[in-house]
């Protein structure tokens, strides 16, 4: 009921310093997708303006309106001109007057840019635009507010693509000291990823992102160590420390984002001139002395969450430089009673890391085989020692599959397998008993309560589940 009485009046209390606050606040929190809608569309011309106070007298407003703009462009193209006009217009007033931390505004300028030529004199205004407080002191407001939402850090995002080199030093200039809190976003940490994908200086770039992001600049060194690791368990703050090494991983990056990301890569095959692969590496080759000694003295924290075991899974397959102690740490962990609770077999994340460790590369799509990196892990010939005399118990518990990979991985020694065979050859009756789940302890039927007598009774399990990979390994032997 409150929500229409807005209608016909958004451009008037946008502008308004005590207003437009309340204004915003009711299309961010408030307002349902197509009141949002018929808010926005008044950005957009004086005909929605009356087009939603009608709608609000008829009682229709819950009517399902778009307020993209390139849809309804589309229908009426013969309008774009004077609604791109009016647009801008409103836009600019409100970025003059510095008022410039609205949602409403984002939004609207998200639909000015998808809807203006690339190399236009419009599209160059609108970068312009983007960039008209830099020069200020303590300037760049609009910027960082922009990388705060949704649709701002997308228009962020599209500015470090369609930008030149310089545009895209002044843009990540702006965010020096901010690093952090937009990695810890979930909008603004996205544009920290279109900067790693768009500027071709990759000095710049780790200038500009990672001496906050890494903790270059923090002296202490198990401060810098707690720092990082509370990054790497981080639901977002873990993803630009990520994305150089895993890319555009299912595991790490929504498909919101992903969206995002490919908007910029193919506007980056124009504006570009370094190749992705060499930027990538560049990165790498920057991140790789900070993230592999983490894992050397923080292995046990770090593998004990899931986060923590697909940092530890990146970097060892993808950085550059000496990784041995690093492997080692986290061999280490491997040892003890693997039976007893808490230990890395134990734990599903921890055995997925460990498999994949083992098996020295990543999974080729295409070739449906695995890519061994270069030069080459060797961690399953390092976990090999650690495991010898124990590899029925391995392969009888959870992570099981870990004993699969070290006669599956070509990056494994043929010596090495065998022993592998030999011994799990000598235990092949306990590996019998796990792959028939006699191993595990039975589940017993749920006991019914007085209120359930009558319904339909729930279906129990009729057994325990076999071991997987005690199976798996059973068919290896038999051939």
């Amino acid at each position: 009921m409150v929500v229409p009485q807005f209608y016909g009046h958004v451009r008037r209390l946008i502008n308004h310093p005590e207003a437009a606050w309340i204004v915003d606040d009711i299309y961010r929190q408030v307002a349902t997708s197509s009141q949002k809608a018929l808010m926005l569309r008044e950005w957009y011309g004086a005909e929605y303006a009356i087009f939603g106070k009608t709608k609000a007298a008829q009682g229709q407003t819950d009517e399902k309106v778009t307020a993209d703009l390139k849809a309804i462009l589309e229908e009426s193209p013969e309008k774009k001109k004077p609604m791109m006009q009016y647009l801008q217009q409103l836009i600019n007033q409100l970025v003059q007057k510095k008022m410039t931390g609205f949602t409403m505004l984002h939004d609207a300028m998200l639909q000015y840019f998808l809807n203006t030529t690339p190399g236009t004199p419009e599209a160059a205004e609108f970068l312009e635009l983007l960039k008209s407080d830099l020069d200020e002191e303590n300037g760049g407001d609009l910027l960082k507010n922009l990388a705060f939402t949704k649709n701002g850090s997308r228009v962020v995002c599209l500015a470090l693509g369609y930008g030149t080199a310089k545009d895209r030093k002044l843009i990540l200039r702006v965010y020096k000291d901010a690093v952090e809190m937009m990695a810890l976003d979930p909008n603004a940490h996205t544009v920290l990823l279109a900067a790693m994908d768009t500027v071709d200086d990759t000095k710049m770039t780790a200038k500009a992102l990672f001496p906050e992001l890494l903790g270059e600049n923090i002296k202490d060194e198990a401060e810098r160590e707690n720092r990082l690791v509370d990054l790497i368990s981080h639901l977002t703050a873990r993803i630009p420390l990520l994305y150089p090494l895993a890319g555009q991983a299912k595991w790490l990056v929504s498909d919101v984002q992903k969206n995002i990301i490919s908007e910029v890569h193919s506007v980056r095959e124009v504006t570009s001139k370094k190749n992705p692969e060499i930027r990538r590496s560049e990165l790498i080759a920057y991140m790789s002395p900070y993230l592999l000694p983490i894992i050397q003295s923080r292995a046990a924290d770090l593998a004990s969450v899931g986060f923590g075991c697909q940092y530890i899974s990146e970097v060892l397959l993808e950085a550059q430089g000496d990784k041995k102690a690093a492997c080692e740490a986290v061999v280490a962990l491997t040892e003890g009673d693997v039976t007893s609770e808490g230990h890395i077999a134990q734990n599903a994340a921890g055995g997925k890391m460990l498999r994949a460790l083992v098996s020295g590369g990543k999974f080729d799509p295409q070739t449906k085989t695995v890519k061994l990196v270069e030069p080459r892990l060797g961690f399953g010939d390092m976990l090999f020692k650690s495991l010898k005399g124990k590899f029925v118990e391995w392969a009888t518990s959870p992570s099981s599959f870990v004993v699969v990979q070290l006669l599956e991985s070509e990056d494994v020694s043929d010596a090495n397998k065998k022993v592998v065979r030999d011994e799990l050859s000598k235990g092949k009756k306990t590996l019998e008993k796990a792959a028939k789940g006699e191993n595990a302890p039975s589940k017993k039927a749920p006991v019914e309560s007085d209120d359930q007598q009558g319904k339909k009774k729930k279906k129990t399990n009729d057994g325990p589940k076999g071991n997987a990979g005690a199976k798996i390994l059973l068919e290896k032997l038999s051939k």
